[in-house]
């Protein structure tokens, strides 16, 4: 009978060990493709903005804001501040510590309840990617068996480089480089002792020792960590002593976004091919010049509350501006503001906004005419018309009896005089000389699209962007090459080694020396023409004024030997700016505020333009004139002398 019943509970062991064993392999199986998570680690990332001299601008992320951080770019304090609280015995287990266990089970059993964990830095790691926190044998199980094939195939600096990348320390913060950044505002390699002792404390409870909220706990943990580190001989009682005592500084947030309109414009940029962006780790360069940046935001700002003062019928909370400053040569976006508070609106006025250009329309007109064979002494007149606009019946017929800004004419008066003084009729009637056909191919080949057969397009009724305008200036700024604007110059995905740079793009549209012949008169509209506000002392400038219809919009584009700044303002439903408030008296003084200024922070400006080969004088009428091959001078009828070379 004895030996039945042994037999019996032999059987019993045996199926219980089967079953046991079969359920092992059952998890075993079950977890037989769950380490690869792990071992081919790619959590969601970042997206790093910086200036063009390297300071960060603004993160942004889509799932989860982590900056990637690779083993070697880690402190051996923080690894020493993680194992002394977590893992001490980190680099002799297998992934799993049975000490550890053993140890903990005792103390439980002693105290009647759980007192102390056993968990390893790879278990945790494990737990904080795969598994739910569901306190069963089986997930328990699963953990400790993926822990071991994570162990074997993965060294203990891959794992703790995944872990420190991995855990989250609170404020939406994952990975110890992104909870540096944004409780400290440091890198990993300028953190002190006590810092790194208090972000080590976070992991435990990212919401109780949260040092914007308990900063006093979070203290307190820190300070543990800390004497832990001390006892284990790790730090000395001098490191102790110094760090026990430091409170240092947090901050709420991890930065504030700089250049958020220029961040936005790349992103936009880069969307399309990049559809990943803001989840890849990617770092992104931008042209943007922060001290240039910042001035022209005080630019703009300064004339918001300047316009203000001048009409106080303006509703606030309408008026609006803009501004794109350029390097024209190589096409880089040196700022880009496109609102006057990011945080109020972030409709950007710089690119997504289209407005009626004015007469910044002109310089294009003229530039025609010239490479027509026109010379700026041309004469033309300045004389009224009429046009009838024809409607879709008799009645519905409108009159068009166009003026310019001074309400009088001057008769003949020539090229340079009619642009610097931006007179409407004069245009017009070039305009008609030339035939509107050309003028209409002329201003494709500068890049305007769908230009209609409408004569008003000759006074800038065409809606150009902030950015668009910007571009197609270049023609002029950049002595007739257009130049496409670029705000990226280069994005790198770090822990790839993957840099990809966005090259200059150019097009030549005309000889330099016909281009000049527009800078040489926009010259003149800065010095005595509808530009004069926007002088400053020291520095040639070339520019134009814009106004449309019922003052609505307020433009000037302007530019230097090496840069090119165009500004916009006017009231976002398209109401009147007021009567009077032209594009000279709004928008050129916000050019001479932030030019006046620039060159203090920038004297290595170029003050003044260079003239090219293939530009000669004349002189007519006692004055001095340019001609060109291509637009050489009127007819000797006109003139007082020949040509002087």
């Amino acid at each position: 009978m004895i030996k039945k019943i042994f037999a019996f509970f032999l059987v019993l062991i045996f199926i219980a060990v089967v079953g046991v064993l079969a359920y092992l392999a059952y998890l075993y199986e079950a977890t037989k493709f769950t380490a690869e998570k792990i071992i081919f680690y790619n959590p969601p990332q970042s997206a790093l903005f910086f200036d063009r001299n390297g300071k960060l601008l603004d993160v942004r992320y889509s799932k989860e804001n982590r900056i990637y951080v690779k083993y070697d770019d880690i402190p051996p304090r923080i690894i020493e501040a993680l194992l002394a609280t977590e893992d001490t015995s980190f680099f002799e287990h297998p992934g799993i510590n049975y000490n550890a266990i053993l140890r903990a089970i005792i103390k439980d059993i002693k105290a009647g309840k759980k007192v102390e964990g056993a968990s390893t830095i790879t278990q945790q790691l494990v737990r904080n990617i795969y598994l739910n926190r569901k306190k069963t044998i089986e997930r328990k199980l699963k953990e400790m068996i993926i822990s071991m094939k994570v162990e074997k195939i993965l060294s203990k600096e891959e794992i703790l480089e995944r872990y420190l990348n991995q855990i989250f320390f609170g404020h939406g913060y994952y990975g110890i480089k992104t909870a540096a950044l944004g409780y400290f505002h440091k890198n990993l390699k300028d953190l002190s002792l006590k810092e790194i002792a208090m972000l080590i404390a976070l992991p435990k409870g990212p919401s109780l020792y949260d040092p914007v909220k308990h900063y006093t706990l979070n203290l307190k943990r820190a300070n543990s960590i800390l004497k832990r580190m001390y006892n284990l001989g790790w730090i000395t009682p001098e490191e102790y002593k110094a760090s026990i005592i430091e409170t240092p500084k947090v901050y709420k947030t991890m930065i504030t976004p700089q250049a958020p309109y220029a961040v936005d414009t790349a992103i936009k940029q880069l969307k399309k091919n990049y559809p990943n962006l803001l989840s890849k780790g990617y770092n992104i360069y931008l042209t943007i010049d922060m001290p240039t940046q910042n001035l022209a935001k005080e630019a703009i700002k300064w004339n918001y509350e300047r316009i203000l003062k001048m009409n106080k019928k303006l509703n606030a909370s309408k008026l609006n501006g803009a501004i794109i400053t350029i390097n024209q040569k190589t096409g880089e976006v040196l700022t880009l503001v496109g609102g006057i508070d990011y945080k109020k609106s972030k409709f950007n006025r710089a690119t997504q906004a289209v407005r009626s250009i004015g007469s910044a329309m002109k310089p294009f007109i003229y530039q025609i005419a010239l490479n027509l064979g026109y010379n700026p002494a041309t004469l033309i007149p300045d004389i009224s018309r009429t046009f009838k606009i024809k409607g879709d019946t008799p009645q519905e017929d409108e009159i068009w009896k166009p003026k310019n800004y001074e309400r009088n004419t001057l008769g003949l008066i020539t090229l340079r005089e009619a642009l610097v003084h931006s007179r409407n009729l004069a245009t017009i009637n070039l305009a008609l000389a030339i035939g509107l056909n050309k003028i209409i191919e002329g201003l494709q080949d500068f890049g305007f699209k769908n230009v209609p057969a409408n004569l008003s397009i000759v006074l800038g009724s065409i809606g150009q962007s902030v950015w668009q305008l910007s571009e197609k200036y270049t023609v002029f700024s950049n002595y007739g090459v257009k130049t496409k604007l670029r705000l990226i110059s280069k994005l790198t995905v770090p822990k790839e080694n993957i840099t990809v740079k966005f090259e200059e793009k150019h097009e030549e549209i005309e000889p330099d020396y016909q281009a000049y012949l527009i800078i040489d008169i926009l010259k003149d509209v800065v010095k005595k023409g509808t530009g004069r506000n926007a002088r400053v002392k020291g520095i040639e400038i070339a520019g134009k004024t814009g106004t449309t219809n019922k003052y609505v919009d307020a433009w000037f584009a302007g530019f230097t030997p090496d840069t090119q700044t165009i500004v916009w303002f006017g009231n976002d439903d398209s109401s009147t700016l007021g009567k009077g408030m032209s594009g000279g008296r709004v928008s050129a003084p916000v050019f001479k505020y932030f030019y006046s200024r620039l060159l203090e922070i920038h004297p290595e400006l170029q003050r003044k333009f260079k003239i090219p080969k293939g530009v000669k004088e004349f002189v007519i009428n006692g004055k001095k004139e340019l001609f060109t091959r291509i637009s050489p001078p009127p007819s000797k009828s006109n003139q007082d002398e020949v040509p002087v070379f």
